[in-house]
């Protein structure tokens, strides 16, 4: 225990502290991180890289279910990433996405086909209106680099073999006024790159 003030008393987060706090506010449904406004509490040594594994002072973190659990209250606030409980907020830092899709299934065609994502930490979603798929592309090199929004402000970066197997689903569409090449699902268009770069 650290002393902060006079006669206040301030608990330095640990890992198994909020593995508890997480369990306990997670009983009834997700926890809803977005409500809750604890005090930050400082940045904890864990890192998502962007393969989606999960680092604690260095060292992988390998119970899938503390990761799913962890996975379960982290949050954005602009463009950093915390892990939160009611009682404490901690830093943490993520490499690209703080989610990885691993997979999808389509169903349906067309104007009418539905993409639904996996994630490794067990997140299902089908990309739509409230689930955005965006593709952001290196500057430099021009690689695209896909995304799907799990919650809220929170994505998952598409894996490059379900991206290759997004390819073969796309169609061409008039997007904005121009030609794009991209895929239909949930009743929405998402573009990923105009149609004459692919000439």
């Amino acid at each position: 225990m650290a002393k902060r003030g006079v006669g206040q008393m301030i608990v330095k987060p640990t890992v198994e502290n909020l593995a508890q706090a997480a369990r306990a506010a997670g009983k009834k449904g997700p926890p809803p991180v977005e409500k809750w406004d604890p005090p930050f509490c400082g940045d904890l040594d864990m890192r998502i890289a962007r393969d989606g594994t999960w680092f604690y002072l260095g060292t992988p973190i390998g119970r899938p279910g503390l990761v799913k659990l962890f996975s379960s209250i982290i949050r954005k606030d602009g463009d950093d990433y915390f892990l939160v409980t009611p009682v404490e907020k901690v830093g943490i830092t993520v490499e690209d996405a703080p989610f990885v899709a691993l997979d999808f299934e389509t169903e349906g065609e067309g104007r009418d086909q539905k993409i639904t994502f996996f994630t490794h930490v067990e997140d299902a979603v089908t990309a739509g209106p409230d689930h955005p798929i965006r593709v952001a592309r290196d500057p430099e090199t021009g690689e695209p680099a896909p995304y799907v929004n799990v919650r809220r402000n929170l994505e998952a970066l598409i894996d490059r073999k379900s991206f290759y197997r997004l390819i073969e689903l796309g169609r061409h569409e008039q997007h904005e006024g121009q030609s794009w090449f991209g895929l239909w699902s949930g009743g929405k268009f998402f573009p990923i790159i105009p149609s004459g770069e692919l000439a």
